[in-house]
């Protein structure tokens, strides 16, 4: 009896949300014996185009630079309330 934990990032969507698009990546962690899954849990994230990236994979990291172009991030800034210093 073999037990494998195998983590995958099994999706990476582009969501258009108007003027700029967000990335939503889902990650898949499957429990394998023997080569038959057991069971698997999926946990997702979302990016935004200004967020950082040197934690993502290779393949994210290549999507993102292909739909988080300059358009695309000034458009996200565009759209982002400007939060006001509180004078406390």
């Amino acid at each position: 009896m073999s037990l494998e934990k195998k983590v995958t990032q099994d999706k990476i969507e582009a969501i258009n949300v108007g003027d700029w698009s967000v990335l939503q990546v889902r990650t898949k962690t499957a429990i394998i014996e023997d080569g038959a899954e057991l069971s698997s849990s999926y946990h997702r994230h979302v990016l935004v185009p200004t967020d950082d990236l040197s934690n993502e994979s290779d393949e994210v990291v290549a999507i993102a630079n292909a739909v988080f172009t300059d358009e695309v991030k000034a458009a996200y800034v565009a759209s982002v309330p400007i939060e006001e210093e509180s004078g406390e």
